[in-house]
């Protein structure tokens, strides 16, 4: 650990960028377990307090690019202690919040200030520690992040029995504080871009926002049953996303300037961790539906199956980072997916062989092959950017992934419940275990095109 935050103000600066990176994490899964509580505390239905969840992560998915590059042009330090700030007193306006529209109102907020984070933490990372280490530090802020998402379930529930829902929006509040007091004295100044404020590209900016948000809600409404306003938000995404590569290509100061996304360290990074983080979310929809139904594991048991995950991820992150700096970004990003790529296989296969340990055999092997690709990945896309692009090029990151989790679970969601009704034409039987077996056989398909497009990227940049 030493070895990675070093000397001096440099840990301290380091630590308020990995809290800068549990906050949006533990929001994402801390106030799930508030659900049944804000249901019967407003008197809504399961599908009005869903909401508090999904404004939150609609809010993170459609901003993070645009307040990733708002932190190039003003300033990443600046727009991050923002960033910060606006989740805190989001939060706190959760925990009064009087009515269920309020609390998703704020909820949406804070995922401005979530999305802030997640993108300038990141991008931070090589203003704090120098590059030799960089790979370190990405596994500590992955190590983290992984935290933040197992603590949340755990941590929430204590707070809920101690005082009520409101607690667990007010323990985030009392926490990002601490973060911004902690960030105000030892975050480095960092300088603002040389495009000024009025060039910012407004219509790319609402273009970019209407069309992922139109993707997301498309993918999440309807529970897995899509009708009229599931193809009219499809069809109004690929109209949004053509109009804003139409107008990226002719502003003079884009938002995205598309050719980027042509670079092959970025755009093949970016496509393997869509494509990776689909598979990662398959495991968190489609497994608690196998274990109990399929095996018949208890809350309790499902619970600890269902953290092996987490908690995998979580001890895998500073190691992964190490690695990265001992062997490089190149080598570790094709293990990683290679683990992922038999992890996934492994999960098609073993839960029918050896059950309970068979699944977590297989979980175990894709999220510490995902642990060993995010640190890799995300050290190279850095590493490759330009100090005025890193806010960009880290929103993009998150962006892929968040995007890829939301595909997950939808796609792979979808492809679990038609699969368990059986397959005809390849003999398969009605049930959960052909539903599981076809699921993660098509993850590891995923898993193997994401190692051949990176292996391909590769060779064609290798000097």
């Amino acid at each position: 650990m030493a070895t990675i935050l070093g000397r001096g103000r440099q840990p301290w600066r380091l630590l308020s960028l990995a809290l800068a990176m549990l906050l949006p994490s533990l929001g994402t899964s801390i106030a799930n377990v508030a659900l049944p509580s804000l249901e019967s505390a407003f008197g809504a239905s399961f599908g009005e307090v869903q909401w508090v969840v999904l404004s939150y992560l609609l809010a993170v998915t459609a901003l993070i690019v645009i307040v990733g590059r708002l932190g190039d042009l003003l300033g990443r330090r600046r727009l991050l202690l923002a960033g910060i700030g606006i989740f805190a007193l989001a939060s706190a306006g959760a925990a009064a919040a009087p009515g269920l529209g309020a609390l998703i109102a704020a909820r949406a907020i804070q995922g401005l200030g979530a999305a802030t984070m997640m993108a300038l933490a990141v991008a931070s990372v090589g203003d704090v520690v120098p590059a030799q280490r960089m790979g370190s530090a990405m596994g500590l802020l992955g190590t983290v992040s992984a935290a933040g998402t197992a603590l949340g379930p755990s941590l929430g529930g204590v707070l809920l029995a101690w005082a009520g829902w409101p607690a667990v929006f007010a323990a985030m509040a009392g926490a990002a504080a601490a973060t911004f007091l902690i960030g105000i004295r030892m975050l480095p100044a960092t300088p603002a871009g040389s495009r000024k404020t009025g060039s910012f590209d407004f219509p790319g900016m609402l273009l970019l926002a209407t069309s992922v948000g139109a993707f997301a809600l498309s993918a999440t409404l309807g529970g897995g049953r899509p009708g009229l306003l599931n193809a009219g938000l499809a069809a109004l995404f690929v109209v949004a996303i053509a109009a804003f590569v139409v107008v990226e290509r002719h502003t003079a100061s884009p938002l995205v300037r598309i050719e980027l996304l042509r670079e092959p360290v970025l755009g093949s990074g970016l496509l393997a961790l869509g494509l990776v983080s689909t598979i990662v979310m398959a495991t968190l929809v489609v497994g608690p539906f196998y274990l109990s139904e399929t095996l018949g594991l208890g809350p309790v048991q499902l619970g600890l199956v269902m953290s092996v995950g987490p908690g995998v991820a979580a001890l895998s992150g500073l190691p992964a980072g190490r690695l990265v700096d001992v062997f490089g970004s190149a080598r570790v990003q094709v293990a990683g997916l290679s683990g992922v790529t038999v992890g996934a296989a492994l999960m098609a296969i073993l839960p029918g062989l050896s059950g309970t340990a068979g699944y977590i055999g297989g979980l175990v092997v894709i999220t510490a092959g995902y642990a060993l690709f995010q640190a890799a990945n995300n050290t190279a896309v850095m590493a490759n950017a330009t100090p005025d692009r890193r806010g960009l090029a880290s929103a993009l990151l998150g962006l892929a992934r968040n995007l890829g989790l939301v595909t997950g679970a939808s796609a792979m969601g979808a492809v679990f419940a038609i699969a368990s009704g059986g397959v005809a034409f390849l003999h398969l039987p009605a049930g959960r275990q052909t539903g599981l077996a076809l699921t993660f056989g098509l993850g590891a398909l995923l898993a193997a095109a994401a190692l051949l497009v990176v292996v391909r990227n590769q060779r064609q940049t290798r000097p």
